[in-house]
């Protein structure tokens, strides 16, 4: 990997280790809490967002930096690095639907239920947490 490119997948690994940061008071916020704050909800909500697209772009990258082609999906991206071993199987099918979640932010914000925003906050202090040190293993390779 260039170290241009390493540059851009750590500059973007530190987006998403921020990002998790930013969301730790809300992992175990009440959901009646968390309905009731517009701003609250919206913080969230942006900061899964960017933490989401951060990763897509890291395997993106990744991928095309691999000779391979970009899946036509971003749910794909995250089990082509799977394939390609940056990311454990595991981790790769585990994290994958968080592309879904991406895609409803950016698209369907008006029909979000808070209780899944909430468990994708939680889920997300493990799965990129882990991505982050899986990620950061396969660039010192």
């Amino acid at each position: 990997m260039s170290p241009v490119q390493t540059e851009v997948i750590r500059r973007k690994l530190s987006v998403i280790v921020n990002n998790l940061k930013a969301l730790e008071p809300f992992d175990k916020i009440n959901a009646d809490d968390y309905a009731a704050d517009l701003y609250r909800r919206k913080a969230v909500e942006r900061l899964l967002q960017e933490l989401i697209e951060a990763a897509i772009d890291i395997n993106t990258h990744i991928i095309v930096e691999a000779g391979g082609p970009v899946p036509d999906n971003y749910f794909d991206t995250f089990l082509r690095m799977g394939e390609l071993g940056a990311l454990s199987m595991v981790l790769a099918r585990a994290i994958a639907p968080s592309a879904g979640l991406r895609n409803r932010l950016v698209h369907q914000y008006d029909e979000l239920d808070d209780r899944i925003i909430l468990k994708a906050v939680e889920l997300a202090q493990d799965q990129y947490a882990r991505y982050v040190k899986e990620i950061g293993t396969y660039l010192e390779r």
